[in-house]
């Protein structure tokens, strides 16, 4: 399947305002994703989609393609799904959703989220990496339940697989792995998704990957083997990713 990247980027993040446009080793945060995607050559195209002209302005200098997209997505997802459907982008049978924060993300998670798709497998794909017992207690961070095949039972902020007999923790401390924020999708699988309502499910946890669950649609889950990547949320987050940004480009060159 030929595969588009998209990476959705808006300025209304609440944690860290203007998000998109915050440096990283001198350029916007966005533009260093949009270069990281490049550099993975797993897509045939990447775009970002922005409602804000004012991303776009900022990243065409660098030479991202940009697409301009409505204000009014609730979810990346929805970014996402708005621009495959633009005619120009029709020849593409698989779409991966990057998140814009995401600047660490693996070859192994995209290529692990986009396999899942263009193997015929499964109609959605993720990744996902083990992770120590001490996530479990950090509702930040999304744990991911899977099947045998590498089916996606659950996301959870909390704690799962929980733990009720102590005698079975070495079993639960094999099974702790930490959502990666990739997301892959056959294109009528992405269509499907964002024609559901918002589920009760996904407005308690404030996961959108728990609407398509919900729905019945499948989603394979690559488990890779890397330390998870640490996203840019928060001004501590994204002093911590420029102090190791040099060493990064290093290891990855």
């Amino acid at each position: 399947m030929k595969t588009l990247a998209v990476i959705p980027a808006r300025l209304g993040a609440s944690r860290l305002p203007r998000k998109p446009l915050r440096l990283l080793a001198g350029l916007p945060l966005v533009v260093r994703v949009w270069q990281r995607v490049q550099s993975l050559d797993i897509a045939s195209r990447c775009v970002i989609a922005t409602d804000s002209d004012e991303v776009a302005d900022a990243v065409r200098p660098h030479g991202a393609e940009v697409i301009l997209t409505s204000a009014d997505h609730p979810s990346g997802t929805d970014r996402v799904a708005e621009v495959a459907s633009l005619p120009e982008f029709h020849e593409f049978e698989a779409i991966v959703n990057v998140q814009g924060d995401e600047p660490f993300v693996s070859r192994d998670a995209v290529r692990g989220a986009v396999s899942q798709v263009t193997s015929g497998r499964f109609p959605l794909g993720t990744a996902a990496a083990r992770a120590t017992d001490a996530i479990l207690d950090e509702p930040s961070v999304v744990k991911v339940v899977a099947a045998d095949d590498g089916r996606a039972m659950y996301f959870s902020r909390a704690a799962i697989p929980f733990l009720r007999d102590a005698a079975e923790a070495p079993l639960r401390s094999a099974r702790v792995w930490q959502h990666i924020g990739v997301y892959a999708y056959a294109r009528a699988a992405l269509a499907h998704w964002v024609s559901l309502p918002p589920h009760p499910l996904e407005r308690i946890e404030r996961l959108e990957q728990l609407r398509p669950l919900a729905a019945g649609l499948a989603m394979g889950v690559a488990l890779v083997t890397e330390t998870p990547p640490v996203g840019v949320d928060t001004d501590e987050d994204l002093r911590r990713a420029n102090a190791d940004w040099t060493a990064f480009e290093e290891r990855t060159r």
